[in-house]
């Protein structure tokens, strides 16, 4: 089912989601498997599955070379996928990049998705390799999200890249993009980072995923700003408890977010990561009422292979 027919469905009850990463290569599904089954009491409507892309290293040749050698340290998207579909019975959500795909490696993945019966997935340009400063797409690649949600939209109408094909199949993809409450990093001010979020929905974009956000008065800011833009689709705020002290700069360093002072005093007076952890789930919890009382259609959150904090606050919010 469509994300876009699970908010028809639930008619403005806020339902809860969240986002799981694939497990490092070389490690099994079961430990993640576990973290979905403590969090299926909540009766998620839909999961998300990250996507990583390659990286690539150089090794040192016995000639004194260097070989270029790509390597991929979460593979397993659509697998994962796939297998939550299987043995639980709801939507999965893979995320796609523009970063490490060229057109036609889309396209195959596209295909994939479909013959796996996966209606929805959330378009993304991703982030530079390490090895960059700016992000470089892989040639004949995206350059932007927006030109990979029209890739995708056009799929959605028949439209392959062979124009040649007979008869193709329309596929029936039901299309999230990334949201910034405080802008993207790249971005110069939030107003042109809304122009080209508006480019993604008129790409073709069904709905909007935020980053995360600690100050629920940024995210009804960021929805206030696009309607007025002409940004109809609905918005789903992403949210993620803070459990170690590292966090405290690690997430605004990583991820451009800005802390609450309020929490920020909070967090600095912790004297260990259990302390944290209780505050970070305190405050999330204050976060999702408030934003549950809007009336927002899901709160996602973004378990980063954790269970225990979203379980604690899940259990106080739904």
């Amino acid at each position: 089912m469509k994300i876009t027919d699970h908010i028809e469905r639930f008619k403005g009850e806020t339902q809860f989601t969240f986002e799981i990463l694939p497990p490092l290569k070389g490690q099994n599904i079961s430990a993640l498997m576990e973290v979905i089954e403590v969090l299926m009491d909540f009766k998620p409507p839909f999961i998300d599955v990250t996507y990583h892309r390659e990286e690539h290293v150089f090794k040192k040749l016995e000639n004194g070379l260097h070989e270029k050698k790509i390597i991929r340290k979460r593979p397993g998207t659509v697998g994962i996928c796939a297998a939550i579909q299987n043995k639980f019975n709801i939507d999965a959500v893979p995320h796609i990049l523009c970063g490490g795909f060229n057109k036609e490696d889309t396209e195959n993945f596209l295909i994939d998705l479909d013959f796996l019966g996966i209606d929805n997935l959330v378009a993304l340009r991703g982030d530079a390799v390490k090895s960059e400063t700016y992000f470089k797409p892989n040639k004949d690649g995206h350059q932007h999200a927006s030109d990979l949600v029209k890739q995708i939209s056009n799929l959605n109408k028949g439209i392959y890249l062979d124009e040649e094909l007979l008869n193709s199949h329309p596929t029936n993809f039901c299309i999230g993009v990334s949201g910034y409450p405080e802008k993207h990093m790249e971005a110069p001010s939030l107003e042109s980072d809304l122009h080209f979020l508006k480019k993604k929905v008129e790409s073709g974009a069904d709905y909007i995923v935020t980053q995360m956000f600690f100050d629920n008065k940024k995210f009804f800011e960021f929805v206030e700003l696009a309607r007025k833009e002409g940004i109809e689709v609905p918005i789903i705020p992403g949210l993620k408890p803070l459990s170690t002290i590292k966090q405290l700069n690690l997430i605004p360093h990583r991820f451009h977010v800005d802390l609450p002072e309020i929490l920020i005093k909070e967090i600095i007076k912790c004297k260990d990561n259990s302390s944290v952890r209780k505050v970070g789930i305190d405050w999330c919890i204050e976060q999702s009422r408030e934003l549950k009382k809007a009336g927002v259609p899901f709160l996602h959150y973004y378990s980063m292979g954790k269970s225990d904090n979203i379980k604690a606050i899940a259990e106080q919010v739904f």
